[in-house]
C-alpha cells in the first residue's frame, strides 16, 4: 500500500469501527426511549433498561464530528478519479459502487436488522405483518445506508459540475495548500467555513429533523455541512496528498498534539455550556435564539477541531500499515453495510441479561464488529458481490 495514503485508509477504517461503536451505545444512553406505535420514532430501534451517562458523552462526541469527517475523507480522491476516468465512467462506477449497495442495504439488510424492534413493539412473530409495517407505518427506514445514497448524490453533483469547475478547484487547492505554513490561519478558515455551512441552517430548523421520501432520508440541518466537507476533501486531494496540507513535514500537521488537546478542551466546554445556557434562558438573560447561536457556534468549533485532530494525528502517528489494517480497510465498506443487523440483534438478545450498560455495550460492539468483519471477508470472495464491496 502506498505509504502516502495508508493513514487515510486507516482513518477511514477507524471511523467505520467508530460507527459500529456509536450504534452499539445507543441502546444504553440515558436519553433513550422507545415508541411502540412506530419504532422508527424512537431514539433507537432497541432500548435497554441499563443506562450510562458515560455512554451519553461517547455517543454525543461521535455525533458532533464523525460523519462530517467521513464525507471529507470520501472526497479526497474524487478529483483525481474524475481526471482519470472522465465524468461518464466516474458516475457509472459510483452507481455500481454506491447506489446498488444502497438499494440492497435498505431492502434486504435493513429488513433483517429491524425485526427485533418489531417484535419488541408487537410481541409476536408475524413476518408478513412486519414487512407491511416496515414499508408503511415505519415508512421504509433507511438506517445507516443513508450515508451511501447522500454520498452518491454528492458525487454526481460534483461530477456534473467538474468540466466547468476543474481549473477553479485546482487554483483553490493551491491557495489552501499554501495555508499549511500558517496553521492558525488554516484552522480559522476551516472553522469559519464550517460555521457558515452549519449555524445559519441549524438556527432555521430543528437540529434533529430528518426528511425525505421513503429511504431517501437526510438530516436537514447538516446537509450543507456534509456537502461542504465532501467538497473540502476534494480541494485537499486535488493536487495529490503528497502536495497538500498533509504533505510530509507540513507545519500544520506537526501540531497534531495541539489540535488533539484543543478538540478535547472545546468538547468539554461544549458539554459544560449546556447547564449555564439553560439557566440563563430560564432567567431570561438570553433568548432561545441567542443561546442556540452560542451553543451551535461552540458545537461547530468542536466539529472542526475534532476533525482536524483525527486527520493530523493519523497522518503523524498512523502513516503505516499491516495485515490487520489492510484487512480492515478492504472490508470497511461491507462492515458499514451489514453491522446494523448484528448491533440490533445483539442488543435485543442482551435485553434480559443481568449486566450493566457498559458490559452490554462492549459485548454488542465487539460481537457486531467482528461478525461484520468476518462476514464481509467471506462474501467478498464471491466475484459478483466482491465487485460491489
Amino acid at each position: 500500500m502506498d505509504n502516502r495514503t495508508s493513514w487515510v485508509d486507516n482513518l477511514r477504517s477507524f471511523i467505520t469501527v467508530l460507527v459500529v461503536a456509536h450504534h452499539s451505545s445507543l441502546a444504553y444512553t440515558t436519553f433513550a426511549w422507545f415508541d411502540k406505535t412506530a419504532y422508527i420514532r424512537s431514539t433507537h430501534p432497541v432500548v435497554d433498561a441499563a443506562r450510562s451517562r458515560g455512554l451519553d458523552i461517547f455517543e454525543d462526541f461521535n455525533d458532533v464530528f464523525f460523519m462530517s469527517l467521513m464525507f471529507l475523507i470520501s472526497g479526497i480522491f474524487v478529483f483525481r478519479s474524475l481526471q482519470h476516468k472522465g465524468v461518464g465512467k466516474f458516475i457509472r462506477d459510483r452507481f455500481y459502487r454506491l447506489f446498488i449497495p444502497f438499494l440492497a442495504g435498505v431492502t434486504v439488510l435493513m429488513l433483517l436488522a429491524y425485526y427485533p424492534a418489531w417484535y419488541i413493539a408487537h410481541g409476536q412473530h408475524n413476518i408478513p405483518a412486519y414487512v407491511v409495517d416496515f414499508f408503511t407505518v415505519e415508512a421504509w427506514p433507511v438506517g445507516p445506508p443513508w450515508f451511501i445514497w447522500v454520498l452518491f448524490v454528492f458525487n454526481v453533483v460534483v461530477a456534473v459540475l467538474f468540466p466547468v469547475m476543474q481549473h477553479r478547484i485546482a487554483r483553490w487547492n493551491q491557495w489552501l495548500t499554501g495555508l499549511q505554513q500558517q496553521p492558525v490561519k488554516l484552522v480559522l478558515f476551516w472553522f469559519l467555513y464550517s460555521w457558515v455551512l452549519y449555524v445559519p441552517l441549524v438556527l432555521l430548523t430543528d437540529a434533529g429533523r430528518w426528511t425525505g421520501i421513503g429511504p431517501f432520508d437526510f438530516q436537514v440541518s447538516r446537509v450543507l455541512l456534509y456537502f461542504g466537507y465532501f467538497s473540502l476533501g476534494i480541494l485537499i486531494g486535488a493536487g495529490g496528498l503528497a502536495r497538500s496540507v498533509f504533505a510530509d513535514g507540513s507545519p500544520w500537521v506537526r501540531y497534531w498534539w495541539c489540535w488533539l488537546m484543543a478538540a478535547a478542551g472545546v468538547y468539554a466546554a461544549l458539554k459544560g455550556s449546556e447547564a449555564p445556557l439553560t439557566a440563563m434562558m430560564a432567567r431570561q438573560k438570553l433568548s432561545i435564539l441567542q443561546a442556540n447561536l452560542i451553543y451551535r457556534s461552540v458545537w461547530i468549533l468542536s466539529c472542526t477541531l475534532s476533525g482536524i485532530a483525527f486527520l493530523t494525528t493519523f497522518k503523524s502517528l498512523m502513516n503505516r500499515t499491516g495485515v490487520g489494517w489492510q484487512s480492515l480497510s478492504a472490508n470497511a465498506y461491507g462492515i458499514y453495510l451489514v453491522h446494523y443487523i448484528f448491533v440490533l440483534w445483539s442488543q435485543y438478545l442482551l435485553l434480559d441479561v443481568r449486566l450493566t450498560a457498559w458490559p452490554k455495550f462492549l459485548l454488542t460492539f465487539v460481537v457486531s464488529w467482528l461478525l461484520s468483519w468476518g462476514l464481509t471477508a467471506i462474501v467478498r470472495k464471491n466475484r459478483t458481490i466482491g465487485k460491489y464491496l
